[in-house]
């Protein structure tokens, strides 16, 4: 306790502040002058005026001002106190709540304890950590908050744990002590569902903390791995964490010692428990991560063949088959992109059929998505007429060049039905060759790149209506001619068979 030593205002400076002298017993060095502060007074009584002193160390004092009178100056009035008690300043020691929320190893003790109460009762977790966010600094110790309600202390760089020898520091009800089932996983993940739903400035951190812990995995035990992975699972199917969170996982650290792959497999297994294969597939594909799932193995590994029998063989058939479709159309495009650039260069037909059949043995591409391709390439590749009458002309003269191209890769039957549906869209989508269709069809099945059996099975069974109407009408009579073949196959050798228009 201080106590001024002298009247605490001059009535003649006028200017409404007080000036507080205040006399030290023993708290500070003799040499050292005594603190001066200046403070408004407030037109109250009695007054309390919280204010830090310069040099205090930023403790905080509180004045009590016991009573005081109005100071005047000349001609204008001012209500201002001129005080005539003491003036008690008492420095008050740091609340407790004050420490808990700036000292680390106090809010590190503070969150153990309250988890060692709660136990195993995850209510209880949850109600704890909701009622001390309002007085702990959660913004500021996020990482450590995290650190423990996953790990149970506080980790260092690397993934160790700092406090692992004291007991009293560490907490064994945590997610890497939990239960090694998709239910005791999924009550964690309410847990920290609530606390970000509660803390909204937590999420951010909460996705920093997952990406520091899948970056820390070579130090966990393949238990706590497999949690961790479990719970990420759980998150990422209900939305509490974003699937760009998953790309530490491709960090060269856990890639080359085989944990990136096994932590997915466990992961996806339970995002596919709480959601289906098609919703992880869907937010893999906005996050732009389905074309770096291979990247989950080391270099010499990172092949479809692998990846598929690697999840496979965990029961994961679905995320298989997505990644050898999504290899497909990769392959595919790289496809395009060279059939283009030799067409544009006149490569000669023959070179470009060898070069589609290696590329489908390679990449196991099917003669069904060869040969749709190789039309699109076709039609794309031309600048085609505007005028109706002029266009099939040019069409018919572009597709008998190519038309050996294409009978390459119409040997079956599924094939041709493909090539049938991609003419009949095409025509139907440009206008300008809805009278073309016909004519193709004929060319085609003169250049044996289409058979009878296709042709009479587009005509009879339905696919696509998109012009179907109007294209049947146009192949009526060809289909006729088709239909009494067998008489046309009787005709002296040698007789010219006519097509119809």
């Amino acid at each position: 306790t201080l106590l001024t030593s002298r009247p605490l205002c001059n009535p003649c400076d006028g200017t409404g502040w007080l000036s507080v002298h205040t006399v030290f017993s023993g708290q500070f060095p003799p040499q050292s002058p005594p603190p001066l502060c200046h403070l408004l007074a407030p037109d109250s009584l009695p007054v309390i005026i919280d204010f830090m002193l310069p040099g205090l160390c930023s403790r905080n004092v509180r004045t009590e001002c016991l009573s005081y009178t109005p100071c005047r100056r000349r001609s204008v009035e001012h209500h201002w106190p001129t005080f005539t008690s003491p003036v008690h300043v008492n420095f008050l020691s740091p609340h407790p709540d004050e420490k808990e929320r700036f000292e680390p190893t106090i809010f590190r003790d503070t969150i153990v304890l309250g988890l060692n109460e709660a136990g195993g009762d995850l209510d209880a977790v949850a109600k704890f950590l909701d009622v001390t966010g309002s007085r702990l600094d959660y913004r500021r110790y996020a990482d450590t908050l995290f650190d423990i309600l996953i790990a149970g202390s506080m980790l260092a760089p690397g993934g160790t744990r700092i406090d692992e020898g004291d007991k009293s520091k560490v907490t064994e009800h945590c997610v890497f002590t939990a239960e090694q089932d998709h239910a005791s996983l999924r009550r964690y993940a309410q847990v920290f569902n609530k606390l970000i739903r509660r803390y909204k400035y937590l999420q951010n951190a909460f996705e920093e903390e997952i990406k520091k812990l899948l970056l820390f995995l070579k130090a966990f035990s393949e238990s706590e791995q497999t949690k961790l992975a479990m719970l990420t699972g759980i998150l990422l199917a209900n939305g509490t964490l974003p699937p760009p969170i998953l790309t530490s996982l491709f960090s060269d650290n856990v890639v080359k010692e085989g944990i990136s792959a096994s932590f997915a497999v466990k992961m996806f297994k339970a995002w596919i428990s709480e959601k289906d294969a098609s919703a992880v597939t869907l937010a893999l594909r906005k996050a732009n991560l389905d074309k770096k799932l291979l990247e989950l193995f080391p270099v010499n590994k990172q092949n479809v063949e692998h990846f598929s029998k690697y999840f496979n063989e965990a029961g994961l058939k679905e995320l298989s088959d997505f990644m050898r479709v999504q290899q497909s159309q990769g392959t595919r495009k790289e496809l395009q992109k060279e059939l283009q650039e030799r067409l544009s260069q006149n490569s000669p037909i023959r070179e470009m059929v060898a070069y589609v059949k290696e590329e489908m043995k390679r990449s196991d591409l099917q003669e069904q998505a060869v040969i749709g391709l190789l039309w699109n390439i076709l039609m794309n590749a031309v600048e085609w007429n505007k005028k109706e009458e002029l266009v099939t002309e040019q069409a018919l003269k572009h597709l008998k060049h190519y038309a050996p191209l294409l009978a390459a890769f119409s040997t079956q039957g599924q094939s041709e039905l493909v090539l049938l549906l991609r003419i009949q869209e095409y025509c139907y989508d440009n206008i300008h060759f809805m009278k073309s269709f016909s004519k193709i069809v004929v060319l085609f099945y003169k250049a044996d790149v289409l058979s009878e059996e296709a042709i009479l099975r587009w005509y009879k069974d339905p696919h696509t209506t998109k012009g179907k109407g109007v294209f049947v009408d146009q192949m009526k009579k060809f289909v006729e001619w088709l239909q009494n073949a067998e008489e046309v196959e009787t005709q002296p050798q040698g007789q010219s068979t006519r097509f119809p228009a």
